[in-house]
C-alpha cells in the first residue's frame, strides 16, 4: 500500500519465485520426538479454528437432504444411498483435495484464497503501475468475495440450528428461538472489540467435547442398527444416484453441506502447520463426523419421523438441554472462525489494493494475527442478523447456504491448475488429469446448489457480486490514478537536478516525502517547491510495495538509494500480511546509515482528490463509487502510523 492508493509490485529473485516446497521439503513436527508435544497443542487448538464450521455441519446437512422439496423416501437403501455420499464426500473433498493436493501450495507457508490468488501472479514482471484485473486476480477477488458472503450466513444458520434444539422436546418454546438467536449473534459481534486471545485458549477443549459427543451419540445409535455400516463401500452412492438420476442431482446441494468449512483447512495453514491440521482430522474429526452422520441414519432406519431433526433426536432426553448448550458454544467458535478470517482476509485485500485504506485494531500485543476491523464487524452484524430476521429458520437459510462454498471450491481449483502449471511446473495432461477430476466434484456440487438460486441462493451470489464490484472499482480507480501520475509527474533524479540546481533556502529538519512510485517525484514536492520555494536539509523520498508473499525480510525489505547531498530514496517492501510503520521503520534505518530525528520529521502526503469524468477507463457511476470509497477510506497518515501533527497534506486533483 501506499498514500496514493496504489500497490507497486517489486520483484522477485527466481529463487522466491520457485520457491513451492514440495511435501519432502517441509520438516514435519512428528519427525522429532520432543515437538510431538506441540504438535499435539496445535492439533487441538486447531480443532477450535479449523473446524468448528465443518464441525457443526451435522446440526443440519442430513436432515436438509430429506427435504420435502427433494420427495426422497426415508428407506434404508435411500438412508443407505445418501451416508455413503456424505462418507465419499468428506473423503474425497477434504482428505482428497485439500490435504493431499491444495495444502501443497503454501506461499510461504501461509495459505487462502488470497494468498493463492498472489502465488499463482509471482511469475509476472514488474509493472509501471498496477496489473490489470486479468484473469487469476479476477478468480482469486471473486472467491475471496464469495467467502465474505460464508462468513455473513454461516454464523445465522449455525446459531440458529443449535438454538433450534430447544424445540425437540416441546412447541412452547418455539416463539422465543428467533429472540435467543438474535441475542446470542449479538452477543457474539459486541465481544469482537475486545479479541478473542482470552477464549481462544478454550476454543480447542470445548470443539474436543463437541467431537467427543458427535462421536459417542453417533456410534450409541449406530451400532443398533448395523446396517448402516455398508456406507462405506461407494457402490451405494453410484446406486443412489442411478436410482434417482433427478432427485439424486438435486440432493448433492444438500450434501454438500457436510463440506462446508473445508477451505479453512487451507486458509489457516499458515497458523498450525499442516501436520497439526491433518492430525486433527484424521485423529479427531473425520472419525468423530462420520461415526455421527451413521448414527443419525441408524435413528432414520429405526424412527422414519425424527428426520424433523435427527442430531438433537440422537440425544437421551436428560441430555437434550446440556446439548443445546454445548451446540450453541460450538456454533459460536465456528462463527468465530469465519468472522477472524474475514478479519485477516480484509487486511490481505487492502494491502494487495483490492480493498480502500479501514481501520484496523490490533486486540493482541504478542499476536499479530488477532485483528479487529470495527466497520467490517458492523456490517456482517447487519448482514446477519438481517438473514435470521428474513428467513427465520435454518431450514429456510439452507437454500441460501451452500453456494458461495461451492463457487469458492471452483475458484480453488482453477487457481491451483494455474499454481500447478505455472509454478510447479506440471505438463498439461497432469494438471488437465488432476485438476479435471477434481473440477468434476467441484462443478457437481456447484450446479447442484444452482438449483437452489431461486428459493435463496441468489443471496450469497448478489452479495459476492456486490463485494466484487466493490474490489475491482477500487482497484480500477486506483490504476486510473496511478496511469495519471505516471503520465504526468516527471522523473525523480531530473526533476532533482533541475530543483538543487536553483537557489532555494535549505530550512533545518527531515522532510520525508511518501510516494506512490520511486522513480517518479511525488506531487506534494513538486507542490511545495513550487509554492513555498523551500528545501529541507534532509530529503527522503519512501515507497512502500506489497509483494505478492505473505511476508518480506533480508535484503528485500528496505533499500536506501543517495540521490545527492542530503537526499535519499528508500524503498520498503511489505508481505501482503504485514502492516507498514513508517516511524518504525525509519527507526529501524539508522543502522543502515539513516539517522531521521522522528520527533523533528515533516512527513509530507499527496492527497488525490479525484474528478469522475467521462473520459474512457471506467463507467461513470464505478467512478463516482471509487470517489466515495476514497473519501471514506482511512487517512494515509493514520495507515501508516504517522503521528498526524507531523504530517502535511498537499491535494492533486486527478480526473479519472
Amino acid at each position: 500500500m501506499n498514500p496514493l492508493g496504489s500497490v507497486h509490485y517489486a520483484h522477485h529473485s527466481l529463487r522466491e519465485l520457485l520457491d513451492l516446497m514440495p511435501p519432502a521439503a517441509h520438516p514435519s513436527p512428528m519427525n522429532n520426538p520432543s515437538d510431538q508435544p506441540k504438535t499435539a497443542g496445535l492439533a487441538l487448538a486447531a480443532l477450535g479454528v479449523v473446524y468448528g464450521d465443518i464441525g457443526t455441519s451435522p446440526l443440519y446437512a442430513l436432515r436438509e437432504c430429506f427435504h420435502a422439496s427433494h420427495g426422497l423416501p426415508v428407506t434404508l437403501p435411500t438412508i443407505v444411498g445418501l451416508l455413503s455420499l456424505i462418507i465419499w464426500a468428506l473423503l474425497l473433498v477434504v482428505t482428497v483435495k485439500y490435504l493431499l493436493f491444495v495444502m501443497q501450495a503454501d506461499n510461504q507457508g501461509e495459505g487462502g484464497i488470497v494468498a493463492l490468488m498472489a502465488l499463482g501472479q509471482r511469475h509476472r514482471e514488474e509493472s509501471a503501475f498496477p496489473l490489470r484485473i486479468g484473469s487469476v486476480i479476477a478468480l482469486g477477488l471473486l472467491g475471496a468475495s464469495l467467502v465474505y458472503s460464508d462468513g455473513i450466513i454461516t454464523p445465522a444458520i449455525s446459531v440458529l440450528s443449535a438454538v433450534e434444539g430447544i424445540e425437540v422436546q416441546t412447541t412452547a418454546y418455539q416463539p422465543y428461538t428467533l429472540p435467543i438467536a438474535i441475542a446470542v449473534l449479538l452477543a457474539f459481534f459486541a465481544i469482537q472489540s475486545h479479541g478473542t486471545g482470552r477464549l481462544g485458549g478454550w476454543f480447542g477443549p470445548i470443539m474436543l467435547l463437541w467431537f467427543v459427543t458427535l462421536a459417542v451419540l453417533g456410534i450409541t445409535s449406530a451400532v443398533q442398527t448395523p446396517e448402516v455400516f455398508v456406507a462405506f463401500s461407494p457402490h451405494h452412492a453410484v446406486q443412489f444416484l442411478a436410482d434417482h438420476p433427478t432427485q439424486g442431482f438435486a440432493v448433492l446441494g444438500s450434501v454438500f453441506l457436510v463440506l462446508t468449512g473445508a477451505e479453512a483447512l487451507y486458509a489457516d495453514m499458515g497458523h498450525f502447520g499442516k501436520t497439526p491440521i491433518r492430525l486433527g482430522w484424521y485423529g479427531v474429526v473425520l472419525p468423530s463426523l462420520v461415526l455421527q452422520y451413521l448414527g443419525q441414519g441408524a435413528l432414520l432406519v429405526r424412527q422414519p419421523d425424527a428426520v424433523t431433526n435427527p442430531f438433537y433426536l440422537l440425544a437421551p432426553g436428560w441430555f437434550l438441554l446440556p446439548l443445546v448448550v454445548l451446540a450453541t458454544l460450538a456454533t459460536i467458535i465456528a462463527s468465530q472462525a469465519m468472522l477472524s478470517g474475514a478479519f485477516s482476509l480484509t487486511n490481505q485485500a487492502i494491502q494487495l489494493g483490492y480493498l480502500p485504506r479501514l481501520h484496523i485494531r490490533y486486540t493482541s500485543a504478542s499476536q499479530i494475527g488477532q485483528i479487529y476491523v470495527p466497520s467490517m464487524n458492523v456490517m456482517m452484524l447487519i448482514g446477519t442478523i438481517s438473514l435470521v430476521i428474513l428467513f427465520g429458520a435454518s431450514s429456510n437459510l439452507a437454500a441460501a447456504y451452500g453456494i458461495a462454498v461451492a463457487g469458492t471450491m471452483v475458484t480453488t481449483t482453477l487457481l491451483m491448475s494455474v499454481v500447478a502449471r505455472r509454478q510447479w511446473k506440471w505438463s498439461w495432461p497432469a494438471v488437465i488429469l488432476v485438476t479435471g477430476l477434481l473440477l468434476i466434484i467441484d462443478l457437481s456440487f456447484f450446479g447442484a446448489n444452482a438449483l437452489k438460486i431461486p428459493h435463496g441462493g441468489w443471496l450469497p451470489l448478489l452479495l459476492g457480486a456486490g463485494i466484487f464490484l466493490l474490489m475491482t472499482t477500487w482497484h480500477g480507480g486506483r490504476r486510473l490514478i496511478a496511469k495519471h501520475l505516471w503520465s504526468k509527474m516527471p522523473q525523480l533524479t531530473t526533476y532533482l537536478t533541475d530543483v538543487l540546481a536553483q537557489p532555494l533556502t535549505r530550512v533545518p529538519g527531515t522532510a520525508v516525502y511518501l510516494t506512490q512510485f520511486p522513480d517518479l517525484t511525488p506531487p506534494s514536492f513538486v507542490q511545495n517547491v513550487r509554492h513555498n520555494k523551500v528545501l529541507h536539509e534532509q530529503l527522503v523520498f519512501l515507497t512502500t510495495t506489497t509483494a505478492r508473499i505473505p511476508t518480506v525480510t533480508g535484503s528485500h525489505h528496505v533499500r536506501i538509494e543517495p540521490l545527492a547531498k542530503g537526499v535519499r530514496r528508500v524503498v520498503v517492501q511489505y508481505g501482503f500480511m504485514e502492516t507498514p510503520d513508517i516511524t518504525r521503520l525509519l527507526a529501524a534505518c539508522r543502522t543502515q546509515g539513516l539517522d531521521v530525528d522522528l520527533d523533528g520529521a515533516t512527513f509530507f502526503l499527496s492527497r488525490v482528490n479525484s474528478l469522475a469524468t467521462p473520459k474512457p477507463g471506467m463507467a461513470l457511476w464505478r467512478e463516482r463509487l471509487f470517489i466515495f470509497l476514497s473519501r471514506n477510506s482511512q487517512r494515509a497518515s493514520s495507515f501508516f502510523h504517522i503521528p498526524a501533527e507531523q504530517v502535511v497534506e498537499i491535494g492533486v486533483v486527478v480526473e479519472i
